[in-house]
């Protein structure tokens, strides 16, 4: 996903310490960086930007000519929607930003093809404590789990933009909430396939599209039936697997990490010990 430093040519070098274009997260991107005292020229952004600040700094923003100035604190928020000008810009020191970019299409899957007449307003700063919070906890999942982090990008993606939806329109949006969980058939449906593909990457889009409905309603339909999300249960399900994996002892750990869908085997093993409270060697010595 294209961030908003490849829109503009600009002298000044942003320091990325972060990127989620590195292990392709797709319904949303994410760039951890150190942003640098300066100016920079105005652009058209493709995608919705959230910008969390992880200090204080001042920026000042040139609209219809004039400078509009704001002091920003750790936690504050800029929300950019797609399509609008980001303007000149100038910040007075170096700072540590957290920069979400959510595609517009994001909207569709909070709320459907309604969601084509609905229009993010920008706003330069704001205190939104969910968005502060899902913004570092999409920071420490890149962190650590690396490519194992996609469905959790993709949970947290569509979460975020039914979060916009409610909060940041032009017109407020409604969006409705369908209670009782899914059909026992759908749900029958799509545990089965979870289970039989747990090696797969399993994104929320995929199965939403099982049943026919957007990932939003599935998500939260999925929580109504299960008592759980389809990232932790897909979560619970790949370590239960793993256990019984364990007691073949001629299994390589690799090898089992792969068949339980982690790409990355340090990733398995953390959170296999924060589930289990110890390291998978260590359950399979306990045989």
């Amino acid at each position: 996903m294209r961030n908003l430093t490849e829109l503009y040519s600009s002298d000044l070098e942003h320091e990325h310490l972060l990127d989620s274009d590195r292990v392709g997260w797709e319904k949303l991107g994410l760039v951890y960086e150190l942003e640098p005292a300066g100016e920079m020229p105005e652009a058209v952004a493709p995608n919705h930007i959230l910008v969390v600040c992880q200090g204080e700094f001042q920026a000042s923003f040139q609209i219809n000519g004039q400078w509009h100035h704001e002091q920003y604190t750790q936690g504050d928020v800029a929300l950019f929607a797609a399509g609008e000008l980001f303007p000149r810009v100038k910040t007075d020191r170096k700072v540590p930003l957290i920069d979400l970019f959510l595609p517009p299409d994001i909207l569709f899957d909070a709320m459907g093809e309604t969601a084509s007449k609905i229009q993010l307003r920008s706003h330069f700063k704001f205190h939104d404590p969910l968005i502060q919070q899902m913004a570092l906890a999409l920071k420490t999942e890149l962190e650590l789990a690396d490519e194992d982090s996609k469905l959790y990008a993709d949970s947290m993606a569509t979460a975020l933009g039914a979060h916009l939806l409610r909060r940041y329109t032009v017109k407020k949006s409604i969006i409705k909430e369908y209670k009782g969980g899914l059909p026992s058939y759908q749900s029958k449906k799509v545990v089965e396939y979870i289970q039989e593909n747990l090696d797969q990457n399993l994104s929320l889009s995929l199965l939403a599209s099982l049943v026919h409905i957007s990932p939003h309603y599935f998500a939260s339909l999925f929580k109504q039936s299960t008592g759980t999300s389809p990232h932790k249960y897909i979560t619970n399900s790949r370590l239960e697997k793993a256990k019984t994996l364990l007691h073949q002892r001629d299994l390589p750990l690799a090898l089992i990490c792969q068949e339980v869908g982690f790409k990355n085997q340090s990733h398995f093993t953390r959170v296999f010990r924060q589930h289990f409270h110890i390291t998978p060697k260590a359950y399979r010595d306990l045989f």
